[in-house]
């Protein structure tokens, strides 16, 4: 029987070892049935073949994007983008040009608002959102998910004028005159200002609490919700994209995903964790097993715990061995660590991946610890436990990750230095012998350890060659930064093989090889002959994952 696909005339990458590259490829039955050069595979066409020439271009495995939260950054795609937005006058512009589009929301909502977004140094206050939308009530989400500003009419209607209770970790900042400021720090705090949004704050649920909504989702909310998913999805599929690791889960998430798997709607694999909180017992760790036997497709699965241990630089939150610079905090505990060590050590016992967000050095130190201390109480294994972000690193702790097996999971864009935010937003919050080691990449690769890459959208946008870029050509920062770029080559792997390795398939999709899944994409461009600082503007022009096109340029 000929294949159903065939591309033609590529440079193919392909991950295999014993055949690094090739021209062409065959598809038959969601597989890839052949791998040679063009005159072979073009032979195999028959009348029904659909024929792709990537015209010399890069043809690679689809990408797999480590670390995203696919609800929450479906949604914000129809979100107002405050990216790029500086000073007062340009947010309150911006902010009520859209508002007047959007007469209907409870609450104006806004997402990518730098810290800095009033100007440098300020502070932003519910005072000042009040300026911007005095007759609204409005709130904007710092772009990394961290922090939400308030304004005073959204605090109002939200319960958080006057302070309330949060979780460990979380903090409603709050004045002398015992109002809150309009800073809500970490989901425990603003969660309240979520529900008021147009999706009730159901797309965060699965970060927030790790819980369903109460009460459940109408019909309609469903309906909501999936279609922004399938705007999301296709949104990944356009960027190459073939398969997600989130990293925030509930069973509300898994059972829409399963039903656009059922509608063919579902254009990319979704690994979906069980989200273990601080202020839950282990007890609760029964939902973890019963989430990964009943969610075990090739599509949409459950083999893995999350869990955040601290919180971010930005706003003083990760976790630190010694206090912030000019402050008297070393950061915010998400748990304390007792219970923390007790969660990781059964989630290990139970034979399920653990990943842990973990910020700064005192956070990754800890984390490093209590995988260590699953490894004396279980016994070592074949976990491929993961540390999400490790952004300050101490040295001692360096060599940790390759001793114990432990996965670096490396967002490259997220760095100063890596083109997308302000160059000098993390580098004031730290010491500067910190510095050296902070966004360590290369030299965690150079120890030995597993590293992958990843986007944590919608913190950056999903889209693969910036941050591709970012991570083979990243800005020039005086010292004590160090220089950390990557090979094209160790990064293209890191966002292909290597995340099909961590999520333990790696015999099954992540290279181009007789028998692999047929998850593939032909790219817009020869990768390799590109000027690295020009990566950013190949795009995918033809992405398929499991032999079906799921997008084409």
């Amino acid at each position: 029987m000929s294949p159903e696909i065939v591309i033609l005339n590529g440079r193919l990458m392909t991950f295999d070892p014993e055949r690094p590259t090739a021209q062409a490829l065959a598809v038959s039955g969601g597989k890839i049935a052949a791998v040679g050069d063009t005159d072979e595979i073009r032979s195999l066409a028959g009348p029904g073949t659909r024929v792709i020439d990537a015209a010399g271009a890069t043809v690679l495995p689809g990408f797999i994007d480590s670390h995203v939260h696919l609800f929450g950054g479906s949604v914000e795609l129809a979100c107002l983008d405050l990216y790029g937005v500086h000073g007062l006058e340009a947010l309150t512009t911006t902010v009520r040009d859209w508002a007047a589009q959007n007469p209907d929301d409870k609450v104006v909502f806004a997402v990518q608002a730098d810290y800095a977004i009033i100007a440098p140094g300020h502070h932003t206050t519910r005072q000042d959102l009040d300026k911007v939308l005095p007759d609204r009530p409005f709130a904007m989400f710092a772009a990394d998910h961290h922090t939400i500003w308030a304004n005073t009419a959204a605090l109002e209607l939200a319960g958080l004028l006057h302070g309330g209770t949060v979780d460990k970790g979380a903090e409603i900042v709050m004045a002398a005159d015992g109002t809150a400021t309009g800073e809500l720090r970490e989901a425990g705090a603003f969660a309240p200002v979520l529900e008021l949004t147009r999706h009730g704050g159901r797309d965060l649920l699965g970060m927030v609490t790790g819980a369903d909504p109460v009460p459940p989702a109408t019909a309609a909310e469903r309906a909501l919700d999936k279609a922004a998913l399938v705007r999301g999805l296709k949104h990944c599929a356009s960027h190459g994209i073939t398969s997600l690791h989130n990293m925030d889960g509930n069973f509300y998430t898994l059972e829409l995903l399963t039903e656009l798997e059922a509608e063919g709607d579902l254009l990319c694999r979704v690994e979906v964790p069980f989200h273990f909180k601080s202020f839950d017992s282990l007890d609760r760790f029964a939902e973890a097993e019963q989430m990964r036997a009943t969610y075990k497709s090739d599509w949409v699965w459950c083999n893995r715990v999350k869990m955040f241990i601290d919180g971010v630089v930005e706003s003083s939150t990760a976790l630190m061995l010694e206090p912030y610079p000019g402050l008297d905090t070393v950061g915010d505990a998400v748990f304390e660590y007792d219970h923390f060590e007790a969660a990781c050590v059964e989630a290990d016992k139970m034979g399920l991946q653990i990943s842990v967000h973990a910020i700064g050095d005192l956070g990754v130190r800890q984390t490093l610890d209590a995988y260590e201390a699953a490894q004396k109480a279980n016994g070592r294994r074949d976990s491929r436990h993961r540390i999400e972000h490790i952004e300050v690193l101490h040295p001692d702790d360096l060599p940790r990750f390759n001793e114990l097996g432990v996965v670096a999971s490396i967002q490259p864009g997220h760095a100063p230095f890596g083109g997308i935010f302000p160059p000098d937003g993390a580098g004031q919050m730290l010491h500067p012998h910190q510095i050296p080691t902070a966004y360590a990449w290369q030299d965690i690769r150079a120890s030995g350890a597993p590293v992958i890459f990843s986007t944590d959208w919608p913190v950056i946008p999903v889209d693969v060659m910036p941050n591709v870029k970012a991570a083979v050509a990243p800005i020039t920062l005086p010292p004590p930064w160090r220089d950390q770029s990557q090979s094209l080559h160790d990064t293209l792997k890191s966002y292909t093989a290597d995340n099909a390795w961590v999520e333990f398939n790696e015999a099954r999709k992540g290279r181009l090889m007789p028998g692999m899944m047929a998850d593939i994409v032909v790219m817009s461009h020869d990768l390799e002959a590109m000027a690295p600082t020009d990566l950013d503007k190949a795009r995918a022009l033809v992405t398929i994952a499991g032999g079906r096109v799921t997008h084409e340029a």
